[in-house]
């Protein structure tokens, strides 16, 4: 099964590297603007894979991306400190418009997994410019890592065996679903009571804190963020090529909202098979409607401004 990845820097490496570490699949193709640097890429992340999984790896322009089962957009800019998401719309909605056509082209049969910030807005962007073929975007599946990170240090077990979704934007209004969260099938609070544990609106602000501005300190400490993100994208591309049916809080078109945003949706061979409508506190379901109405209003802009 082959892989491509547009867009070498980064991000798009990183998720290169993971996918061979993992074995998750047999060919891997890196394509950039900046040829020399996809080649590089690709040479250094084929040097991994003797002493991983065997994974073929290269580099091409866009027709290496024929016979792609998995096509994973992460060209653009990236986020610079003290810059939002949505800072990011003009100028990575401009490469979209020059780029998708092309992946669409000459990789007709791939499902088009977009890492591209900002990720909602690009999601829907791109469906509009590869009519027909599946899209979805790599969503709040880091931003649910992220979650179930922080109450795994709280709780104090392996972060596996923690489940919560965060919902709505891929940033700033994005929402901890917490009645969603579990620790070993209990409630967060229950099991922190059995353990013996805090369990406060203190340290549930701490950990909301963590999850939202999480990024934005990364990018301060070392400029970019793609080690989490790179392996999420690792994760997503497996349940497709794999058809696991995996629940994932992934970004995509959404009858109910009018926008692309995260819901916990089922991902199998052609992407999104169903969307998930877990039950909500009054609380959040209005922060998920608010954060909708952010993304509408930001598409509403991009459409505005041509570039859509």
């Amino acid at each position: 099964m082959k892989v491509g990845v547009l867009g070498a820097g980064l991000v798009g490496a990183t998720a290169a590297y993971a996918l061979t570490l993992r074995g998750s699949c047999s060919d891997l193709v890196l394509v950039d603007k900046d040829e020399a640097r996809a080649r590089a890429e690709a040479q250094d992340i084929a040097h991994a894979a003797p002493v991983s999984h065997g994974t073929r790896v290269g580099s091409g322009g866009y027709a290496a991306l024929a016979e792609c089962r998995v096509v994973i957009v992460a060209a653009g800019a990236n986020q610079q400190p003290g810059e939002s998401r949505l800072d990011l719309l003009d100028k990575n909605a401009a490469i979209f418009r020059e780029v998708i056509p092309q992946v669409a082209r000459h990789a007709p049969d791939a499902v088009l997994l977009i890492a591209t910030n900002p990720v909602d807005i690009l999601t829907e962007l791109a469906g509009q410019l590869a009519p027909g073929q599946p899209v979805l975007g790599s969503g709040t599946v880091l931003d649910s890592a992220r979650f179930r990170h922080l109450i795994a240090e709280r709780a104090g077990v392996d972060a596996t065996h923690v489940h919560g979704y965060v919902l709505g934007e891929h940033g700033d209004s994005e929402v901890l679903a917490w009645s969603t969260a579990s620790v070993a099938g209990l409630p967060v609070a229950e099991f922190m009571a059995a353990r013996g544990l805090e369990w406060s609106d203190a340290v549930r602000g701490e950990i909301d804190a963590g999850t939202r501005d999480a990024a934005a300190e990364i990018i301060q400490g070392k400029r970019a963020t793609y080690y989490g993100i790179g392996a999420a994208l690792a994760r997503i591309t497996e349940a497709i090529l794999g058809d696991r049916r995996a629940v994932l809080t992934i970004s995509a078109p959404t009858a109910d909202y009018g926008v692309c945003l995260s819901l916990p949706r089922i991902v199998g061979g052609r992407g999104v098979e169903a969307t998930l409508a877990p039950s909500l506190t009054a609380e959040e379901q209005a922060a998920l409607e608010a954060s909708a109405d952010v993304l509408r209003e930001t598409g509403q802009r991009l459409a505005e401004s041509g570039q859509g």
